[in-house]
């Protein structure tokens, strides 16, 4: 057994060295390929308009960089110490020449100095987030001109980095930058709802929402769509099964009962949780979709269509269709959900492993059991 042990660990230290090694040899490969694209840096000719520009693209960068100084030191300092970190940079000696790239080609980032000639670091911050305001501009400014930087702050610049600068101080600034924006990026990302054929829906990405369209959306989540002979089907919408998830099992209707618009219809179960939805119409169950209570998986590819869970002979079309949501009106009501979830989330998860910014495919597992219930109660029992 000692032995079996002893076997074990050096097992393991040996596995741990060859993986420490093998990351050394990749990362020794890496800058040896940045490197040579640092020796190979690309002067292109756009003409008169972008004489001095010079290029060092690496596969997959961090980011996209346009730098922009009218001193060849200064632009030689970012090349070689962002390229070889993982970033693609463009470099430029005048303001104008910043301008003509930035409208035609697609950055993450402009470094640029305050102190140039011809037009200032104030201008070109101007202009470029008039031109593309998703562009995140950095001053480059020396200790004179730390005012005049701040200044560029409240005209949209991110940040400002002073010079001279170590290239330790540069990589976590860049660092620092890129998560700062890739942190409002995902922030303005929210998810996006679609109005789309059935066909379309199963294309839908797992972080957004889909309604058919002609199909009505209850306040309590469950979609209905009417036939042509007044009777209804009845089934659970994109937003409740995305939150929801994996679902264990659905309780079907009795056949035959009368059901009362508000009242519990049907149920869902996951693991020992369960969730009432309550009916969007009044009238009478007249057909239960058995093919579904054998395929609950088909309900992650679409909720919509052949996955419906019951059929309603509906008595009173004429007074409660109105109040359900269809079209434009779906779609906002989707939107204020959306906001009203993500801020509940939010406040729920600060003290768990969980995001609380985004919505996620089957969210809602990862709840604690009370939390379950509030959410769900709150969202699909309406």
């Amino acid at each position: 057994m000692l032995l079996f042990i002893i076997l074990l660990i050096v097992v393991i230290i040996a596995d741990i060295i060859i993986r420490y090694a093998i990351k050394k040899a990749n990362e020794k490969k890496l800058r040896k390929e940045r490197e040579a694209i640092l020796k190979e840096v690309v002067k292109i000719d756009f003409g008169k308009e972008i004489k001095s520009l010079r290029r060092a693209e690496v596969p997959n960068p961090k980011a996209r960089i346009l730098c922009v100084d009218d001193e060849d030191v200064i632009l030689d300092s970012f090349r070689k110490i962002l390229v070889l970190d993982g970033y693609s940079v463009d470099t430029v000696n005048s303001g104008p020449e910043a301008i003509n790239l930035v409208k035609s080609h697609h950055y993450d980032f402009v470094f640029t100095d305050l102190k140039m000639p011809e037009m200032d670091g104030v201008e070109v911050t101007k202009t470029v987030k008039y031109l593309r305001p998703d562009i995140d501009v950095i001053i480059i400014t020396g200790y004179a001109t730390v005012e005049t930087a701040v200044e560029c702050m409240k005209l949209g610049a991110m940040d400002y980095v002073q010079k001279p600068f170590t290239e330790d101080e540069l990589l976590d600034f860049t660092k620092k930058c890129l998560i700062k924006r890739q942190d409002r990026i995902q922030k303005q990302l929210k998810p996006r709802v679609h109005i789309a054929h059935i066909p379309e829906i199963e294309k839908v990405g797992k972080s957004e929402f889909a309604i058919p369209g002609g199909v009505f959306i209850s306040e309590g989540h469950c979609w209905a769509s009417i036939s042509q002979d007044g009777s209804v089907k009845v089934g659970i919408d994109d937003f409740a099964k995305k939150l929801i998830g994996k679902i264990d099992a659905i309780e079907f209707p009795n056949l035959g009962m009368n059901i009362v618009k508000g009242q519990p219809l049907f149920s869902i179960r996951q693991n020992r949780r369960s969730i009432q939805f309550l009916s969007p119409l009044s009238g009478l169950v007249k057909s239960i979709n058995h093919e579904l209570a054998e395929n609950l998986e088909a309900l992650d590819f679409t909720p919509y269509d052949k996955n419906w869970i019951c059929v309603i002979d509906a008595e009173k079309l004429d007074t409660e269709l109105s109040e359900l949501k269809i079209g434009k009106s779906a779609v906002s009501f989707y939107q204020e959900e959306i906001e009203k979830y993500l801020n509940k989330i939010k406040d729920i998860v600060k003290n768990q492993e969980t995001k609380g910014e985004e919505i996620y495919w089957g969210q809602l597992e990862k709840l604690e059991e009370k939390d379950w219930y509030l959410i769900t109660g709150e969202f699909f029992r309406k």
